[in-house]
């Protein structure tokens, strides 16, 4: 029995929740979709709103909404007077108008929950049991540009959201020795290969992905006029003996190897090894679960982990730094530089020993 003691009848309730989630959080998404939080949220000023005036101004029914409300009340996020008129508690507020909450729920909605009932398959096999769900791929990358635009803008969003404030503070780091030539190992929708090219005006940049990323991103970097400064090299990591053309100053990978299990992280690294001039460096930016300052980050991290065991591969996760140090050292690097950036990350910078 765990020492950390807690009464009983608080322990029961905490197990309730835990047993009743799923009904909590598809409560909340139908709140919000339905415009229920919004209108509540409105009438604030007016003392709330009762059941049967938010049904009447949705055209919903008083039932529908009515259930939807007394969990919700039970669970924390709406409270009631004593004219039955509701508003939004601080929870309530938070879970429709926080943007990092809003870019979690939609992403757990979208790209995740039909999924994760298949967990227990995927912890047994090793593979993403609950990729099927969206579509018929080995892993979720090779299905990205294929995904259904409502899923493919929650995956998206989701992936961005945790790195776009920091890539002007990881620019400066990455631009600090004056790269003529950069490898973006996990291109994406070139979104750091566009920040790169704006940062800097003579920087060449070569995008490394998988041809339906590339596809994407390429258009992108058509379209902001950079075709003549950034390149492309498809490859598939998970094919034999995966290269990288030589030549690079500098490598960046963005939340890119925590996609991987550990085996395959070592053999990117050692690629990229291979790939970088003598004096080059290799970057990593992740989000590492040892280095969050706050529970919730880390909780939202351990979270995700299983998004990459159901659905997304199988075999990785979000990592504690400690692992990438011990990969970084069998793959012929050496740290020079472990720099916090931002609220969550941190930018290992390494080169060939």
């Amino acid at each position: 029995m765990s020492k950390n003691h807690i009464k009983a009848i608080d322990a029961i309730q905490e197990a309730q929740k835990i047993a009743f989630a799923p009904f909590v959080f598809q409560a909340v998404v139908s709140l919000r979709k339905l415009g229920i939080f919004d209108l509540i949220f409105e009438r604030r000023k007016k003392g709330g709103i009762t059941i049967e005036d938010i049904a009447k101004e949705l055209s919903l029914s008083a039932y529908g909404v009515g259930v939807l409300l007394e969990i919700a009340e039970s669970s924390n996020i709406v409270s009631k007077d004593e004219n039955n008129h509701y508003e939004l508690t601080t929870i309530g507020y938070y879970l429709n108008s926080h943007k990092t909450v809003d870019v979690n729920i939609n992403f757990t909605q979208e790209v995740c929950y039909k999924g994760l009932f298949h967990l227990e398959e995927a912890i047994k096999t090793g593979k993403p049991a609950g990729l099927k769900v969206l579509g018929d791929w080995k892993t979720v990358y090779e299905g990205l540009s294929q995904l259904t635009p409502e899923v493919q803008k929650a995956w998206f969003e989701f992936d961005h959201h945790y790195s776009d404030d920091v890539f002007q503070e990881a620019l400066e780091t990455v631009f600090k020795n004056n790269p003529k030539t950069i490898y973006d190992v996990g291109a994406n929708t070139g979104k750091f290969a566009l920040s790169g090219s704006k940062f800097n005006d003579t920087v060449s940049i070569k995008m490394v992905d998988l041809p339906g990323q590339l596809k994407i991103a390429l258009r992108n970097i058509a379209d902001a006029g950079f075709q003549d400064r950034v390149t492309h090299h498809e490859i598939d990591w998970l094919s034999e003996n995966p290269t990288l053309p030589k030549g690079a100053d500098a490598i960046w990978m963005s939340q890119f190897l925590d996609c991987f299990s550990e085996d395959e992280i070592l053999t990117i690294l050692k690629a990229c090894a291979a790939a970088v001039n003598d004096d080059g460096e290799i970057l990593i930016m992740e989000t590492f679960t040892d280095r969050q300052r706050f529970d919730n980050a880390r909780f939202a991290l351990e979270a995700t982990s299983l998004y990459f065991t159901v659905m997304a591969n199988g075999n990785s996760k979000m990592y504690p730094a400690k692992v990438f140090m011990k990969l970084i050292d069998k793959a012929g690097l050496v740290l020079k530089e472990d720099i916090a950036v931002g609220e969550y990350h941190t930018i290992l910078v390494c080169k060939k020993k």
